[in-house]
């Protein structure tokens, strides 16, 4: 089998948003020897789903963090609701974007990372509300993806179960955080290469060793 990029993340993740670059540059790199898949890790569902209220004041200091070791940046919009929580409707579930990824994989799976990545940026730059329908139909255009059936998959109990099978798919890897990557190199062989935000030299090196040991 052709080993496998696993990329354990959420949409909710500031941390998963900073390491965008990072992996999408290595996924680059490394398209004709790895296949790439991402999970959604399901960081903020059930008794974790929160109104921005609560989790506002904890993003006001470690958004900061983010910028400072990744170099990203999060957007005005993004940080208004932040810093006005009072004032914002938000609720930060990571079940619908999880949802809309597992249907984006039917349609170009090839592309899901860039989808993942572009979730992130709607959210932490752009401002959008990822539990509101109307946060993806710039996306749907953009990849050229009929609405109609998108929202109508968005709305079904298949997609909603595969979301939750990738949620349960990291427990079963025991990922604790976000983000986390694997290399999969047999049936039941996980080697992993980054937990939490790595640097791209480090990922890269992790990579090639794993990828020595097993002759790729």
């Amino acid at each position: 089998m052709t080993p496998t990029l696993i990329y354990c993340y959420d949409a909710y993740c500031g941390w998963c948003y900073g390491f965008s670059p990072v992996i999408k540059k290595i996924a680059g790199e490394y398209k004709d020897n790895l296949d790439i898949e991402v999970l959604s890790g399901g960081m903020m569902i059930g008794e974790k789903i929160m109104p921005i209220e609560k989790i506002g004041p904890f993003i006001q200091s470690s958004y900061k963090r983010v910028e400072e070791l990744t170099g990203i940046k999060f957007g005005e919009d993004f940080l208004w609701h932040v810093f006005n929580p009072e004032q914002s409707d938000w609720v930060m579930n990571s079940e619908k974007p999880a949802i809309a990824l597992s249907i984006f994989k039917e349609y170009l799976p090839e592309q899901q990372l860039d989808f993942a990545t572009d979730l992130q940026y709607a959210l932490n730059y752009e401002g959008r509300d990822l539990d509101d329908d109307e946060a993806y139909r710039h996306l749907l255009e953009k990849y050229s993806i009929q609405p109609e059936a998108f929202y109508r998959k968005l709305k079904s109990k298949e997609y909603k179960e595969a979301a939750y099978y990738e949620f349960s798919l990291c427990k079963q890897l025991q990922v604790t955080g976000f983000p986390t990557v694997f290399i999969q190199t047999g049936e039941l062989k996980f080697a992993m290469v980054a937990r939490g935000y790595t640097a791209y030299g480090d990922l890269k090196e992790r990579i090639e060793n794993v990828l020595q040991e097993t002759g790729e």
